[in-house]
């Protein structure tokens, strides 16, 4: 099975060559947002970003911008190439990837929507998500979402069957929203392929589980949020963002 990740990079490193940029002396920064820069000030929910648990790196080329959350944070500055060709072998590498990816499909023109909305944006973007359920999918009762995100379980719990599943330890067999959380490093292939639809957070882009989440959801698995931005136009995965 070809990883996502390794077809995104290599569709970058591709292009980055014909238009020669590979060589090009262009200093790519990656910096640790504030939570405050990051999401602004969403009262109502308990984010993992403000609880400290992730953060925010942010890629800047030629003025382009893109994001990607990870537990695994720091900069990183250095040539395109020398990012692009660094093993993907851990979060941190892997968001520093996903980020100048966001930044490059901005560049492109391929991908909008690749810095986190703020305040009271994500409540927003949810009710958007149920409105875009409701219409392609008005027969489905069952969802599982993939990752804590506490404005789309909100939403979606009042009207779902649901099932989270996250890999926070603080989160695991606690109760938000009326649903569970249960614990995403399991067994999950049976949950997965079982749910009529899987809305999974774009992180696990950066934390090597989005494979293993496409394996057994198949076609019924639409990503969410930022990080898979500009992933998603390059390998034509479903993503959902409307803030």
């Amino acid at each position: 099975m070809v990883r996502i990740l390794d077809s995104v990079i290599k569709y970058v490193l591709a292009r980055l060559e014909k238009e020669n940029l590979l060589k090009e002396d262009v200093a790519i920064k990656a910096k640790v947002l504030s939570t405050q820069e990051a999401i602004g000030n969403p009262e109502e929910y308990d984010f993992p970003i403000l609880k400290g648990k992730e953060k925010i790196m942010e890629a800047e080329f030629r003025g382009f911008k893109g994001q990607a959350f990870t537990d695994m944070f720091g900069g990183y500055k250095g040539s395109l190439e020398s990012i692009f060709k660094m093993k993907s072998s851990n979060n941190f590498r892997r968001a520093l990837q996903v980020a100048v990816v966001n930044a490059l499909a901005q560049y492109w023109n391929l991908a909008d929507k690749t810095q986190h909305c703020k305040d009271e944006t994500p409540k927003i973007c949810a009710s958007k998500i149920k409105d875009y359920v409701h219409k392609n999918y008005p027969q489905i009762r069952n969802i599982v979402i993939v990752g804590y995100q506490p404005a789309i379980i909100d939403v979606l719990s009042k009207e779902y069957d649901l099932r989270v599943l996250d890999l926070d330890a603080d989160n695991i067999g606690k109760e938000k929203f009326g649903v569970k959380i249960e614990n995403g490093d399991g067994g999950i292939g049976e949950i997965l392929s079982s749910a009529e639809l899987v809305l999974a957070t774009g992180s696990t882009l950066v934390n090597g589980t989005i494979d293993r989440i496409i394996f057994h959801a198949g076609n019924k698995v639409i990503f969410y949020g930022i990080t898979i931005a500009g992933a998603s136009a390059m390998t034509n995965l479903r993503r959902l963002c409307f803030a």
